[in-house]
């Protein structure tokens, strides 16, 4: 109210609003922020976008993926792959245009489509870029990984360690370790797959350990999946749904109200017959995925476990 024209003040909220789960008042803020953006390209004479959109449909995307709304979030994805030009273009912008489609995929668990990802803008000067470009080949990794495509996944991984070593030639320590957590990360999933349970969590574990001790970088709403949560569907996919249960709470205190996060607490509580945990937070993610046009299987399986108790 107070900079009603300015994209970048109506934006700033959101980052409060994001890491504290309130995805409506995240999505109340970028909308404005993204239409104040749009009137500022036409009014400024820009001959493309402004960053300051793009900024904001990252943050909108990643809100509307915690509801469970998938279209809505399909929308402004929709709406991205039709954005040619961006002024000016800078980090922000490279890491939406990575950070988005990347997050449609992995937050569905749409391993296929995470494998097979292409990303919009292939005139992007990722050189310049090495982060950003970590997310897409990170996504890559697990979708090949689910896939069982072990030679992809291995490529994937020498595409990371690549970046890797080029953030810590550029002594950008803080950016080497983002990459440091994906190719943990990464490698811990490999070794899973490989059969090797035991080197598995131990990398995962490191991986979500190095995460927590590191804050989130500033231009992001948060990782494109987090280490910890990650490391919860580890321990699932071990059938350990009480270890699990306890990484995913630890889990939800950094990252309140993630729709995965919340799922994946709910289902392992009702896998450890923990049934009254099992209640709240399924409760607690049909009360967050709200929308309409949220369609996500998850919910349907949340219903159906809460509708045991007697919910109707």
């Amino acid at each position: 109210s107070v900079a009603p024209s300015s994209a970048h003040a109506l934006h700033m909220p959101s980052h409060i609003f994001t890491r504290l789960g309130l995805w409506d008042e995240s999505i109340s803020s970028n909308l404005v922020s993204v239409s104040s953006a749009k009137c500022y390209a036409e009014s400024a004479g820009l001959k493309g976008h402004w960053d300051e959109e793009m900024h904001g449909l990252d943050y909108l995307v990643y809100a509307y993926l915690q509801k469970g709304d998938n279209k809505k979030a399909q929308q402004q994805w929709d709406y991205l792959k039709m954005v040619q030009d961006v002024e000016p273009f800078n980090f922000k912008v490279a890491y939406a245009f990575a950070a988005i489609p990347a997050r449609f995929a992995l937050e569905n668990k749409n391993w296929a489509a995470a494998a097979t990802l292409k990303v919009h803008k292939e005139n992007i000067p990722w050189e310049k870029y090495p982060w950003q470009e970590a997310i897409v080949h990170f996504a890559r990794l697990l979708g090949a990984v689910h896939t069982n495509q072990p030679a992809m996944a291995s490529t994937e991984l020498n595409e990371l360690k690549r970046i890797h070593a080029a953030l810590l030639q550029q002594k950008d320590a803080y950016k080497a370790q983002q990459v440091e957590i994906q190719l943990k990360t990464g490698e811990a999933w490999i070794s899973l797959k490989a059969g090797n349970k035991e080197e598995a969590l131990r990398l995962m574990k490191f991986a979500a350990g190095l995460e927590d001790k590191t804050e989130k970088a500033a231009v992001t709403p948060g990782e494109v999946l987090p280490a910890k949560e990650l490391l919860g569907d580890m321990l699932m996919a071990m059938d350990k749904p009480a270890e699990a249960l306890l990484v995913y709470e630890e889990n939800l205190k950094k990252h309140p109200n993630r729709f995965n996060g919340l799922y994946g607490a709910g289902l392992a509580a009702f896998k450890s017959m923990n049934l009254e945990k099992g209640e709240k937070y399924f409760t607690q993610l049909l009360a967050i995925a709200n929308s309409p046009s949220g369609k996500r299987s998850e919910l349907q399986s949340a219903k159906g476990y809460l509708g045991k108790l007697g919910h109707n």
